[in-house]
């Protein structure tokens, strides 16, 4: 089996869409997208990752069936509920006097990797950050859901593998987002979703690719072919959006912080 992870284009926040960049590089991606034999398709319900989907779609005569798990994983957490959460996140806004809910996995790296909890596959569901926020109960509905999905194609999840029920070479492509993408990845490579989380990079529309290998036979395991592939972008003269990532050197208040 194989599967391609593909994040939306460059992100309209507010507005849920895409930039007029993020449009450029949508449609970058589609004329590429027949090399890519994208199979049977599923989209975020959330509109960026669907108008980046469109321009695929459109030019391959496809259609992709939404699925509601694969929006953006929205856990968030409750910093006013401790002292303690205000050095894993700093940067939290205030409203009144009390601090809004923050994003529940962008942790700055001096505190996650201190407290090594966080890169434990087991451990990170007792940190701080999910003793105050919704993370596992969200977390462990996208993967259940993930789960089902992977043994409707005949891999079901045995312990810490996939049992193959019924052997499978279809390709599915998911047009989702990020930090989705790297939860669905910690649960094939059984990790802590923060490793992850801090430590790749995906640009927008890039491409993510693993697939199944059966060393011993009815048990499979996934592994990455690419990781955030921008091939697309640069062979169509756009440079890869930045969106993705934070400042190189802290002096440069060009580039995000």
């Amino acid at each position: 089996m194989r599967i391609l992870f593909i994040r939306h284009g460059e992100p309209d926040y507010a507005n849920d869409t895409l930039t007029e960049k993020g449009h450029r590089e949508a449609a970058l991606l589609a004329e590429s997208a027949e090399r890519l034999h994208p199979g049977t398709c599923y989209v975020s319900p959330l509109g960026r990752a669907r108008h980046t989907a469109d321009y695929t779609l459109k030019k391959l005569g496809l259609q992709a069936e939404v699925l509601d798990w694969l929006e953006e994983f929205p856990a968030k957490v409750d910093v006013n509920q401790s002292e303690e959460l205000l050095k894993a996140y700093p940067n939290t806004r205030k409203n009144g006097d009390r601090f809004e809910t923050h994003v529940a996995w962008d942790i700055v790296p001096s505190y996650w990797t201190e407290h090594p909890e966080y890169m434990d596959r087991e451990l990170w569901r007792n940190t701080i950050t999910a003793q105050y926020s919704d993370m596992i109960p969200v977390y462990d509905s996208v993967i259940r859901n993930f789960d089902e999905f992977l043994a409707e194609y005949g891999y079901v999840r045995e312990g810490n593998h996939y049992r193959v029920v019924k052997e499978s070479e279809e390709t599915v492509t998911f047009f989702c987002h990020f930090g989705l993408t790297c939860v669905l990845l910690s649960r094939l490579w059984n990790v802590s979703p923060f490793v992850l989380w801090h430590g790749l990079v995906m640009a927008p529309t890039s491409v993510t690719e693993v697939v199944s290998e059966e060393r011993e036979q009815g048990i499979a395991y996934f592994r990455g072919l690419k990781i955030g592939d921008v091939s697309h972008l640069i062979m169509g003269g756009e440079e890869p959006s930045f969106a993705a990532r934070f400042c190189e050197v802290y002096s440069n208040t060009e580039q995000r912080h």
